[in-house]
């Protein structure tokens, strides 16, 4: 279990002084009003530890959320836990559902702790690529690896590192094979709000036939731009979301108690203030990518969430992984090479993955740095 990419990246950016646009943190505060929320909790002394599950109010803020959002019937009790972050819900729901020598299908390229996780619990991850420019779906290589051991898909859309959001009919196929073949999925949804321009989210348990067999995984860490408060939730049916809580309790126990009330706080905001908090990400998403265009790289169309990603092959780069160690010495900036999100580097060599989640002034002192390339 070696050191993180993300952790090596942030490592090196602090020794060199570099931008960091490899990890994905934004650098704002967060809406007032969530951390404000936060800050009275502790004042009145909620400091101590909430219930395993999550304390109350967050529950049926989730659950809220989920019924005006998407019309979900999830039940506060029983229906939701509240986790030490979406990593700790994904982690738990493998775990509780995972058995050494299962199989589990993960869209490529895919973060990396579903590959860890997996092999922590003897478990085999089968990747099926999505492809550049378009990462469209390719619902035959899909069903085509499934096989007599796979128990499990993991989901992620919007879809990072690629930006990707799958349409109602990629979905589609997703659930039909789920349900032929007797599949829970996992769908990691933690970036539903960072969505731009006309694109729309589907949470996959709104289709037909498939609430009863999907746990799904938020964030109020990416949601509200508070990513170290480490507050992310599981739902779905209480047959699932108890394996995901039996699991968890042994992990951390309880999530922050003042920081799951400010999250709380935020759920609760009018539904246009959640529905606009992609459009300033997007305007930084589209400084970023023609910034990166200027300097010759081919930059992927991102749909959705903290990145953009970039053939760096134009300046002449033939390993991205190699590149990226070098670059915040070189030139003082931190970014991801996409090939730790591969099984395989083959095809993916030069690509690249940049945070566009900073303020305006650090992508454009970003931009200006790599010019030196």
């Amino acid at each position: 279990m070696a050191e993180t990419i993300f952790s090596e990246m942030s490592r090196l950016a602090l020794e060199h002084d570099a931008i960091n646009l490899g990890q994905g943190f934004p650098d704002t505060p967060g809406p007032r009003e969530v951390v404000d929320s936060a800050v009275a909790a502790m004042h009145k002394g909620w400091n101590q530890y909430p219930p395993a599950v999550g304390i109350a109010s967050l529950r049926h803020a989730i659950a809220d959320h989920q019924r005006r959002w998407y019309g979900l019937d999830v039940a506060a009790d029983g229906g939701v836990v509240v986790c030490s972050g979406a990593s700790e819900a994904l982690s738990s729901a493998m775990t509780g559902l995972l058995r050494p020598g299962d199989e589990v299908i993960a869209l490529e390229p895919y973060y990396d702790l579903y590959g860890a996780t997996a092999a922590l619990l003897g478990a085999t991850l089968v990747p099926v690529r999505i492809h550049a420019p378009d990462y469209a779906l390719d619902a035959a290589a899909l069903r085509a690896a499934v096989t007599e051991r796979t128990t499990m898909i993991v989901l992620n859309t919007p879809h990072n590192p690629t930006g990707a959001v799958l349409s109602r009919a990629e979905l589609q196929s997703i659930a039909d094979i789920a349900i032929e073949h007797d599949l829970v999925v996992l769908s990691d949804e933690v970036y539903e709000h960072l969505v731009f321009d006309d694109n729309v989210h589907v949470p996959i348990a709104t289709l037909p036939g498939m609430f009863e067999r999907t746990i799904t995984v938020g964030s109020g860490g990416k949601t509200f731009s508070v990513t170290g408060w480490k507050i992310g939730w599981a739902t779905g049916p209480s047959s699932l979301v108890e394996k995901v809580l039996g699991v968890k309790q042994w992990f951390s126990f309880a999530a922050g108690t003042p920081l799951q009330h400010g999250i709380a706080t935020g759920l609760e905001l009018p539904d246009d203030r959640l529905a606009h908090l992609g459009d300033d990400l997007a305007r930084k998403r589209d400084l970023l990518t023609d910034g990166l265009r200027e300097l010759g790289l081919e930059v992927f169309h991102s749909k959705a969430t903290y990145f953009v990603t970039a053939d760096v092959a134009p300046l002449g780069v033939t390993d991205s992984l190699e590149f990226c160690r070098s670059l915040p010495e070189r030139v003082g900036v931190a970014a991801v090479p996409n090939q730790v999100f591969h099984a395989s580097p083959e095809g993916v060599e030069t690509q690249v993955r940049f945070a566009c989640c900073k303020r305006d002034e650090i992508l454009a002192d970003a931009l200006l740095r790599l010019r030196k390339l």
